[in-house]
């Protein structure tokens, strides 16, 4: 038994099939639940098509004019939400061509001359994600300045550095921000080398080969903004490599979050108190009222399990396909989507819980000073001031900082007589290395924690992105 849409042939088909597919065919085929995102770039890459078409005397400048009238009337239908998507066309390109058809007749016939759905959707995903990595680098660059503006308030403020979650060696809140800020720079770049490799036009390869017709494929690049038509047709219409570098950059980048976010929980708990994050990105507990969780930062930890599925995912469709279009990649376009959604979301996320973000001064100074954080400094300071081979002063070290362990006190806090009896040449002025603030202070290698070379670095980075 079939239904009504089973027997009911498509006209958009031609008369290949004298009958259409049966419910669970049109169910695994079609594709416009969720490629009916590409409409704006469906319709402007069909109006430069169109345009193109005319301009090299293909098809006639009223034809022409109709089309491109005729698309702006179903782009402003889909955006009002008027729009009837029909499952039974498949997908976005059948959709918007059907609609056309009822709106202007017969010259929305002559749209798909010199091209195909082939060229057409390797067209629309390359300009939707395009767009989308513009905005992951203005999301990305908003972050930035949010960390940079803590990183300018904060350039003084003493915090523990860690090794293995231990404390190590004093470093400033300031020096701490501006290494996520690094990090960023690099997601950044990635996003714009990946952008400029991506920013070719595939439009006018057509299914595979190319066309017949006296197309001019420069004039829908340049309308299109890209640099470039696409130079080989095969790989034009069977290239994904703008989507993967798009979900590697995405994924990078969601890396780097979750490393910021993993922070963001363990300096906000109790036991640390280095940061209050904002009641806008923090929720209560439904039994112990004292309780205030990280739950943006501890979403935001989570979410490169999904960017990273997508990647792995798009690598898995794509790995064994032969040249050229194979319907497996009408499977590329829910993972890139979601990975977008949940990137941006991310990127907009962690910018408000820093932006809100108070550090605890007094804390993170308290915290410094604790552990031995300023052990490295005593030994630097014995290879400075007496001579010793960083291994000998290691080792000295090592027994000033056992016998403080002993005592149940700081580094600081041992007496010269304490120190001399494991090294006598000892003096005085070990004393002004092993303050926290002194410590940071002396650290001004390019790079390093120093207050200065901090500012330093905020200063280059705000003039790099303007």
């Amino acid at each position: 038994m079939t239904s009504t849409s089973q027997t009911s042939s498509n006209a958009m088909w031609g008369g290949r099939f004298a009958a259409g597919p049966d419910a669970i065919m049109e169910a695994i085929n079609a594709s416009i639940g969720f490629d009916k995102r590409l409409y704006a770039q469906d319709i402007q890459g069909s109006r430069a098509h169109a345009a193109m078409l005319a301009a090299t005397g293909i098809i006639s400048d009223s034809d022409a004019r109709a089309i491109g009238e005729g698309l702006l009337t179903v782009l402003s239908e889909i955006e009002a939400g008027n729009f009837p998507f029909r499952t039974e066309l498949e997908d976005i390109h059948m959709n918007v061509e059907a609609r056309l058809k009822e709106v202007i007749g017969e010259p929305a016939g002559r749209l798909h001359t010199a091209r195909s759905r082939n060229d057409q959707v390797a067209t629309d995903f390359r300009l939707w994600v395009r767009d989308q990595a513009d905005a992951a680098m203005a999301g990305i660059e908003a972050l930035m300045r949010a960390l940079l503006d803590q990183a300018d308030r904060g350039a003084d403020w003493v915090m523990p550095g860690f090794t293995h979650l231990q404390t190590a060696q004093p470093v400033t809140w300031g020096h701490h921000m501006m290494a996520y800020v690094e990090m960023l720079g690099r997601d950044l770049s990635r996003f714009r080398d990946a952008r400029a490799r991506m920013n070719e036009c595939p439009l006018g390869a057509a299914a595979l080969a190319g066309t017949s017709f006296p197309i001019d494929r420069h004039m829908t690049a340049a309308a299109l903004g890209f640099d470039r038509p696409a130079a080989n047709s095969l790989d034009a219409v069977s290239d994904r490599d703008f989507a993967l570098e798009f979900l590697s950059a995405a994924a990078i980048c969601a890396m780097h979050l979750s490393r910021l976010a993993e922070e963001l929980v363990i300096w906000s708990s109790a036991q640390f108190r280095f940061v209050i994050l904002s009641d806008r990105f923090s929720t209560g507990s439904s039994i112990m009222p004292q309780k205030k969780n990280p739950d943006a930062a501890e979403l935001l930890r989570a979410k490169i399990g999904r960017i990273l599925g997508a990647m792995v995912a798009l690598f898995t469709v794509m790995k064994g396909l032969p040249l050229t279009y194979s319907k497996d990649m009408q499977e590329d376009k829910e993972q890139v989507f979601d990975a977008a959604d949940t990137l941006m979301l991310s990127l907009a996320a962690m910018e408000g819980m820093v932006r809100d973000m108070a550090a605890n001064r007094p804390a993170l100074e308290a915290a410094a000073s604790a552990g031995f954080s300023t052990a490295t400094d005593l030994a630097d300071w014995l290879v400075r001031a007496l001579g010793l081979p960083f291994r000998e002063a290691h080792h000295v070290t090592g027994t000033l900082v056992r016998m403080a362990e002993e005592k149940g006190v700081d580094l600081p806090a041992l007496s010269l007589d304490d120190m001399r009896t494991v090294h006598e040449g000892i003096t005085e002025d070990v004393f002004a290395v092993l303050g926290v603030h002194n410590s940071v202070a002396s650290r001004q290698s390019y790079g390093g924690t120093a207050p200065d070379q901090v500012r330093a670095q905020v200063a280059r980075w705000k003039e790099v992105l303007g």
